[in-house]
């Protein structure tokens, strides 16, 4: 006949079970902790962990009913995983029931047996879990700098992604970018935080940092403690405690570094977090190259689409309008009635003044969008385009002569404030319904000197001209 398992055999594998019935490290380690009370009546028990960065608690206790004293008989028993000691459980007290046996250290060593087999697994879990989630944060930024909605955002915004991506995945308080500055430190372009971001855009490491030269070198750095790190030089360092400080990195070249700071007293980053870490900045640096080569792309065949439409304008239209007006001038030199030739001239006068402006549209279509005009004929196009907007309608503009080549940046920048002034007064003065500004160069003054000519016109009241119409010139050597 089978003897029946004694109530402490029973309890030791309820224990047993307990603990290997969860995957997630925090509970297996409160399973261990309320098992070994259960099965020693300890008054309180306790697990101090080894390597406190990788559970975030320095140690476990159960609640214990009443204050354990100094004399109270204790037991401890170590935890092993994988030969290694994970941790130590420690009992104190026993209420009633005398100091701790042999029997409770025989019986506690087997619960630290199937514990460390516990742990083990749960460690290959969350080891699992974590690099899921990695994997799937890489996939879910090259996705997202990568699409159609994705290929709309700026470089601002694709850099945001990636900051914002980064600091979820490692439980950071922040997720920074910075890019090199031209006086060799690096600056702070880019934060997500859930916190104040108030100071941390605009940040730098200075110069000279230690910490600099593992990063331009493409190396990571991992810090214990930004706020006391004497390699820190930001003034926003203090807020932070452990940080990572990756680089953004592909095919050789450093596009900036990813950092990824927790606040003070927080736990530090295992050995685990800054693998999977780097690895997310290699794949998003990657992600951020293509996109930008992926902008890069569309700009350019937004270019190529105007240069052909100016192509065509000059080609079909301006070509046909000058055709024209010389048809009409020859007509108008041929004799006939007075308002005829009137006519005439002023269709002349017409067709001149829309193949100037479509000149200027061909212009226009030839100028990158995204950069700022540097010659003057753009420079006055960007004044009159902003003027639009006051006004309620586009001046009429007209350039004659090289102006982009023979008018010099001092005098061009007189022009510029000349202009502004008229267009501003302009906008102001009621009844304006059209505006003709004309920039011509080079323009004979009475002394013989060559110069550049402004005239802004418009047709607007308070005028000199029968209390309608104004006209602006200024003139200027070159």
């Amino acid at each position: 006949m089978t003897a029946r398992p004694t109530p402490r055999l029973t309890r030791l594998l309820e224990a047993v079970l307990g603990v290997g019935t969860d995957l997630d490290l925090h509970s297996v380690l409160r399973h261990i902790v309320d098992g070994a009370a259960e099965l020693t009546d300890a008054g309180c028990a306790a697990l101090a962990v080894a390597d406190p960065g990788e559970s975030g608690l320095a140690e476990i206790r159960t609640p214990a009913p009443a204050p354990v004293p100094e004399t109270a008989p204790r037991l401890r028993v170590p935890i092993l995983v994988h030969d290694e000691v994970f941790g130590e459980l420690r009992l104190a007290g026993r209420p009633g029931a005398g100091p701790f046996t042999v029997e409770d250290e025989q019986l506690l060593r087997v619960l630290a047996t199937q514990a460390g087999i516990s742990i083990g697994n749960a460690r290959l879990y969350e080891t699992a879990r974590q690099r899921e989630r990695w994997i799937e944060g890489a996939a879910a930024v090259t996705t997202a700098l990568l699409t159609e909605d994705g290929a709309e955002q700026g470089a601002g915004d694709a850099l945001t992604t990636v900051a914002e991506r980064a600091r979820l995945l490692a439980g950071a308080s922040a997720g920074v970018i910075l890019h090199p500055t031209a006086e060799g430190g690096m600056e702070i372009v880019t934060a997500s935080t859930p916190d104040d971001p108030d100071g941390i855009v605009g940040a730098t490491i200075e110069p000279g940092s230690p910490v600099l030269e593992q990063l331009l070198g493409g190396e990571p750095v991992f810090i214990a403690d930004s706020a006391t790190d004497p390699r820190m030089t930001t003034h926003v360092r203090h807020r932070f405690g452990p940080s990572m400080m990756l680089p953004l990195q592909a095919s050789g070249r450093l596009i900036g570094t990813l950092a990824l700071p927790r606040r003070r007293g927080e736990r530090p980053y295992t050995d685990l977090e800054r693998l999977l870490a780097t690895q997310f900045a290699s794949q998003a640096a990657l992600a951020l190259v293509l996109a930008d080569a992926r902008r890069g792309r569309e700009r350019l065949a937004v270019y190529e689409d105007r240069d052909r439409i100016a192509r065509d304008l000059h080609d079909l239209v301006v070509q046909r309008l000058f055709a024209t007006g010389l048809m009409l001038e020859s007509t108008q030199r041929r004799p006939g009635a007075a308002d005829v030739r009137d006519i005439l001239g002023r269709a002349v006068d017409e067709l001149r003044s829309t193949v100037q402006e479509v000149r200027t549209a061909i212009f226009t279509l030839q100028q990158p969008p995204a950069d700022p005009p540097t010659g003057l004929r753009g420079r006055v196009l960007r004044e009159t385009a902003s003027a639009a907007a006051r006004l309620g309608f586009p001046p009429s503009t007209h350039f004659r002569g090289a102006v982009d080549t023979c008018v010099p940046d001092r005098v061009a920048d007189g022009l510029l404030t000349a202009l502004r002034d008229a267009l501003a007064d302009a906008s102001a003065r009621p009844g304006v319904t059209r505006v003709e500004v004309t920039v011509e160069t080079p323009v004979t003054s009475p002394k013989g000197r060559d110069g550049v000519h402004l005239k802004v016109v418009d047709d607007g009241e308070g005028g000199p001209d029968e209390g309608r119409g104004t006209t602006v010139t200024w003139w200027a050597p070159l």
